[in-house]
């Protein structure tokens, strides 16, 4: 398995603080998208890219849908045709609250919350939000800071006045993995990969974050679980479906049966005869 992974079956390929209210959640959205454009977001964005596309490419279907950040494409390397965005903020293709997604219940293949549950008002909810619209067997694809690394270490040395001047991410609700995995149980999801990244110290100068590249390798060797983001992805389970098979199919099943207790008992009566 790789070190990396924290999903046991994982596919090899792919194994790889106060929360805000509704009047921030959107604001605290588009602060992220902005500080993605800066060195330490490039770092981190650059990464995440890369994970999604692992994420996404071997999943099929009709329709996927991207909830929050429109400005970046975090489906660019899934195939599915068709490609959407639901988000408050202008640019989505469907403007939209995500915690109340205006879709059928099973209409979607592929879902994906970059860093959408840290900023959301209501994390549970937006997940059973998910959960409704997403088909029997489709794929779910989360993003998060991770609370367990040198990132949540700078963001409890802030105090909160602090996290609010400075923005995103500092401003958002870091949710631990063990947490995240257990609302996805109570969904009926099943984690089936997973990766940590971006290991070197949060440094705001580029300069800096040159310097402590070598902790990428170094921290997914040494301290796999300490990665500063993480990319999850999970299935959508419904127990208790059945294959509904052609009424001529069960007609010919039936018939089987019947001939071949027939023929045991009658294997039966001349025995005993």
């Amino acid at each position: 398995m790789d070190r990396q992974s924290f999903v046991s079956n994982g596919a090899a390929k792919y194994n790889g603080a106060g929360g805000p209210n509704d009047a921030h959640a959107a604001p605290a959205q588009a602060g992220l998208a902005d500080w993605f454009s800066t060195p330490q977001g490039r770092h981190v964005l650059a990464w995440e890219l890369e994970q999604f596309a692992s994420a996404t490419e071997d999943v099929f279907g009709f329709r996927a849908l991207q909830a929050g950040l429109p400005g970046i494409d975090f489906l660019a390397g899934n195939r599915i045709p068709f490609h959407f965005t639901v988000a408050i903020e202008s640019g989505a293709a469907l403007a939209a609250d995500p915690l109340q997604l205006p879709l059928a219940g099973q209409s979607v293949d592929l879902v994906v919350l970059p860093h959408a549950l840290e900023f959301s008002a209501d994390p549970n909810l937006l997940l059973r939000e998910a959960e409704r619209v997403l088909m029997p067997e489709g794929q779910l694809v989360i993003s998060g800071f991770n609370p367990l690394s040198l990132w949540r270490l700078r963001q409890a040395a802030m105090r909160e006045r602090s996290r609010a001047a400075a923005g995103a991410p500092w401003d958002g609700r870091f949710i631990g993995l063990l947490r995240l995995k257990e609302w996805l149980r109570l969904l009926g999801f099943e984690l089936n990969g997973g990766r940590f990244g971006c290991y070197a110290p949060p440094f705001s100068s580029p300069k800096w974050l040159q310097r402590f590249e070598f902790m990428e390798k170094a921290g997914a060797r040494w301290w796999p679980i300490m990665g500063g983001t993480y990319v999850v992805r999970a299935v959508k389970r419904v127990h208790g479906m059945r294959l509904i098979t052609p009424a001529w199919r069960r007609e010919r099943a039936r018939r089987r049966a019947v001939a071949a207790v027939s023929h045991r008992n009658g294997s039966a009566r001349q025995n005993h005869e």
